[in-house]
This record gives structure tokens, sequence and C-alpha cells, in this order.
């Protein structure tokens, strides 16, 4: 198997976290090489769609768009939702990971999964990748990629528990001796916290805010503990509803720590469900160990108390949470250490 792994190497082989928010893809050798939202812009001609833009160029258009124009997010809660869509984007963001150079040589693509996903599912990336252009498709589930990319001793027999908090779903897994103990996923991530603070602002201050807005507000101000002390506020425009004309708004991080409480406690709730169902002696691992947290929910403010508080355990954010998934499932491809944790699609 080693030896197999390392003459069949390519420089052009890499690694997907196709994420529903943002797609990161690492390349054998040179790591990370590409980070773009997981958006594409349609346009139509003469009743003919094709594609216009893709990545970040597209994200700036939505909500903007022209009627012969969508920009589309092909995936929801961590799975195509699109195939047509979704492999154009992924063959858009192959060929420019790649370069000119090394667009047309053979190469292996493993691709991070939702550990809930279905079988038809994973198909359908496998599918999406293999008619992008790649000659053989792996799988690696998410839960384990974004361990192996926070440094976690996945391969020992020590029991590790990570939350993976994307833009569709949660994933708690519980892992040891180079599998999966235990895992849940939850269908609450960015998008739903976004959606949050959209329905917040529109029943609180009758304003119709956009995607972009909401994700801004969560970025500047967003938290999921209760602020202490000084209080931050950011000021909102969007469209009021009572008179149908552009408005603004002065919001405050109080105001946005209510918005996203029901969609915080549901990622609590799926963390204290994981503890809940680990075997005694991984339980006793993870209170030496803790929780690490990983992907772009990371980032929202004092996610990590609030886990803490509902726990009891320590929790610490991984180091670049946003591509823990991309990078381990690269060093899954590269690194013999890690053989027999991918799996064939």
């Amino acid at each position: 198997m080693k030896f197999s792994k390392i003459f069949s190497a390519s420089n052009s082989d890499m690694a997907i976290d196709l994420g529903t928010v943002n797609t990161v893809i690492y390349l054998r050798g040179q790591g990370i090489v590409l980070n773009e939202p997981s958006v594409i812009a349609l346009e139509t001609v003469d009743g003919v769609r094709r594609v216009k833009v893709v990545g970040n160029e597209a994200k700036l258009m939505m909500g903007k768009t022209p009627g012969n124009v969508q920009a589309l997010r092909p995936l929801r809660d961590g799975v195509i939702a699109d195939i047509d869509v979704a492999e154009q984007m992924i063959k858009h963001f192959i060929n420019k990971a790649l370069g000119h150079s090394m667009r047309f040589r053979r190469h292996e693509v493993v691709i991070c999964v939702p550990s809930g996903s279905t079988m038809v599912e994973r198909r359908a990336l496998r599918d999406s990748a293999t008619n992008a252009g790649a000659y053989r498709v792996q799988l690696i589930e998410e839960p384990m990629a974004a361990a192996i990319g926070a440094g976690l001793p996945v391969t020992e027999p020590r029991g590790a528990m990570v939350v993976d908090i994307g833009g569709g779903t949660t994933e708690v897994a519980v892992l040891s001796l180079r599998g999966i103990a235990y895992s849940t996923s939850a269908r609450v991530g960015g998008d739903k916290l976004d959606d949050a603070i959209s329905a917040y602002v529109r029943r609180k201050h009758n304003l119709m805010i956009g995607e972009m807005t909401a994700e801004r507000v969560k970025c500047e101000i967003g938290a999921a503990t209760r602020p202490e002390g000084e209080i931050a506020e950011l000021v909102v425009k969007g469209r009021d509803l009572v008179r149908g004309r552009p408005a603004e708004v002065v919001i405050t991080e109080t105001e946005i720590y209510e918005a996203l409480a029901e969609p915080v406690g549901m990622i609590l709730t799926a963390v204290n469900t994981a503890l809940e169902r680990t075997a005694p002696e991984l339980s006793a691992d993870i209170i030496d160990e803790g929780i690490t947290v990983t992907g772009g929910g990371a980032l929202l403010r004092r996610i990590d108390q609030a886990i803490s508080r509902a726990t009891g355990l320590p929790v610490r954010i991984a180091d670049e949470p946003l591509t823990c998934v991309a990078k381990g499932a690269g060093a899954a491809l590269e690194e013999t250490l890690y053989d027999g944790i991918l799996s064939a699609a």
C-alpha cells in the first residue's frame, strides 16, 4: 500500500473541502492553493445558460443580478442541491487550482463528505468530481479530516472530540484509532446563523436585509454568549417593510446574541448528545484532551466559552479553523501515517 501510494503520487493530486459557503483546495506538495466562496453566476443568452463567473466575483453579485443572470450556491446543508451547476463550479475550481501547466494531467481527488450524508449524496459528489476531470475519487468524512487538520491524535488509542461548525452543518464526532467512535450531525451552521439574524432584524426593526448584510453582522458583532462591559453597535441598511423605502437602523451586540441563541443552542445540544453517547473510557480521554472546534463557525465570538459552559470541559479553537478540513484531507492524501482512513467513492 505504501509503495503504491508513493509511486502513483502526482503533484496534481488534490483534496477538496466542498463546503456550503466556501470551497478550499489543497494541492499535493503545495498546501492550500484556493479558498473561494461556493458561488457560481450563470448567464442566460438566447435560452442557453452558461457560466459567467465563479467564486469571489460571483459572491459579489449575490442579490444584485439583472434578470438574465443568476448567482447560485449549488450546495445546501453540506450536500449538492444542483448536481449540474455543482459540476461546473468544481471543474472551474479544479482548473484554477491546477493552472495551465498541470490542467491536463491525471489527478486523484479526495473529497470531504458530511458524516451523516447518504450514499446518494456521496455518489453525487463522486460523479461531480469525476465529470470535472478526476480519474480517481476517494472520500474522507469531514470530522476525521477536521481532526487531522487540527493536529488531534486520531491514529492513537485515545479519544478526541471535534466540533466542526460549517456553513450548512455542524459535525460532532469522537475519534480514536483511525475511526469515528461516535458522530452526530445537526443541520445548523453559518447559514442558519445568518437566517436567524435576518429574521430578528425583520421582526424587531421591520427592516429587510440581504444574505451578505446578515453575514457581515454575524462576523462583526455576532456572539455566542451575552456580552459584558462595553456593547458593540453596528449600522445596518436595508429596506423598510412599512414604508417600502431604503432605511438604516442601529443594532447592538446584545440583540444579535439574542437572535443567535436558538441556533447556538442547537449546536450545544448536538455536543451534549455526543458526550452522553460516548463510551466511558473515551469520555475519560476527552476530559484530558478537551473539545476542539473547527470550521467557519469557530470564528463566532465566544463560541468556545458557550461550549465550555454547556459541557464543563476545556474547549479550544483550532489554528486556522477555516482550512482545517482541507488540510486534514490533504494530510490523509499525502502521508502514509493515515493509510486506511480514505474510502473509495
